[in-house]
């Protein structure tokens, strides 16, 4: 049993399979960033939770785009999610794993991954029925590979990875092999230098890039 993601989600992830992690230090910008975004074909992001304005600029796009899931990144306490859950975000997650946010989120009904790198990690995360988890820091700890290894013993509990950190365009085909991870994310998509000169148009030939590189896994 999933207690945190639902099928809604991990289908709209699964479709896409590329979701695009986003910092944002003015809020005048996040309509702009969403649109580039959705322009390029990624109607998922994550909002990373990094700034003074990263609230106020999630609920933005909460409010006025409602063709974009937006959901909340790097989740340390559970005062924070229940921010980012009054704030609109329609998922949340966490680069590490603890308790008490696991607690807020399944008390709140919020679908949440927490973040584990190990197998101990993982069981733990398992014990509070989650079967979706971001793996963090993907790229450094092993890649698809290191993956792979992890999900063999738990193969019969279905779980799914999202794996961050360190990803470009050019891992995509090395982790969407694996039916195990449903999409993965990265900030090159929509780096913070983009966002700062407003390069809008960059940002949107990085999402139909990534998206192009995603769909043409589906059909190989």
């Amino acid at each position: 049993m999933n207690r945190f993601f639902n099928d809604n989600i991990i289908n709209r992830l699964k479709r896409t399979r590329v979701f695009a992690v986003v910092v944002i230090e003015d809020p005048k910008k996040a309509i702009p960033v969403a649109n580039a975004l959705l322009k390029g074909g990624i109607d998922v992001m994550e909002l990373a939770l990094r700034t003074p304005s990263s609230l106020a600029a999630l609920k933005l796009i909460a409010e006025e785009l409602p063709d974009m899931l937006v959901g909340a990144g790097t989740i340390l306490s559970a005062e924070q999610l229940n921010l980012a859950y009054q704030a609109g975000a329609s998922f949340g997650v966490s680069p590490g794993f603890s308790e008490s946010v696991l607690t807020e989120a399944l008390k709140l009904r919020f679908p949440f991954a927490p973040g584990i790198l190990t197998p101990s990690e993982l069981e733990r995360a398992l014990s509070f029925g989650c079967r979706t988890v971001k793996l963090f820091p993907a790229q450094v700890s092993g890649g698809a590979a290191y993956i792979k290894a992890l999900y063999a013993p738990y193969k019969h509990l279905h779980v799914q990875f999202l794996p961050l950190g360190g990803l470009t365009e050019d891992h995509i085909q090395e982790y969407l092999q694996y039916d195990f991870i449903p999409a993965v994310g990265g900030s090159w998509i929509a780096p913070v230098n983009l966002i700062a000169e407003e390069n809008w148009h960059s940002i949107t030939g990085n999402a139909s890039s990534a998206v192009f590189k995603a769909q043409k896994m589906r059909s190989s």
